[in-house]
């Protein structure tokens, strides 16, 4: 008879709930532990291990297989437009030319809420470019 083991440890659900989803694409039968009770209350996770995935010892290394080949190949490019009509800014990006941009408009993460009023007159933003992912500041 085969007995359930503790097969991958995890710091939150997400990434425990697409590896089990992985495996159940490849009839792969996994459980996770502890799920529920850290989502609760995340202090408990050191004490219990963190989330745990758990799967059947004959099925152990089918499992470390599925994964390693998913996370091998999962980096997907996105194909997005060189340049788009009516942009939102009248910019370039300084790598590549296009001007499929967005501004990054994310809080510094050290002050958190209060990184705008602490901006101090500086009127320079950050711009991400879509088509080859460079990061400026104009």
């Amino acid at each position: 008879m085969s007995n359930l083991v503790k097969f991958k440890y995890y710091n939150n659900s997400l990434e425990a709930n697409r590896d089990k989803q992985i495996l159940a694409d490849n009839n792969v039968i996994s459980y996770i532990a502890n799920e529920q009770t850290i989502q609760s209350d995340w202090l408990l996770s050191n004490a219990l291990g963190g989330i745990q995935l758990q799967v059947f010892d004959n099925d152990l290394d089918k499992a470390r297989e599925i994964l390693e080949d998913f996370l091998e190949n999962e980096h997907v490019e996105l194909e997005v437009e060189h340049t788009i009509s009516n942009p939102d800014f009248d910019l370039l990006c300084p790598k590549c030319g296009s001007n499929h941009l967005y501004r990054n408009d994310n809080p510094d993460k050290i002050f958190g809420f209060a990184m705008p009023f602490l901006n101090f007159g500086s009127d320079e933003n950050t711009y991400n470019c879509y088509f080859c992912g460079n990061e400026f500041k104009k």
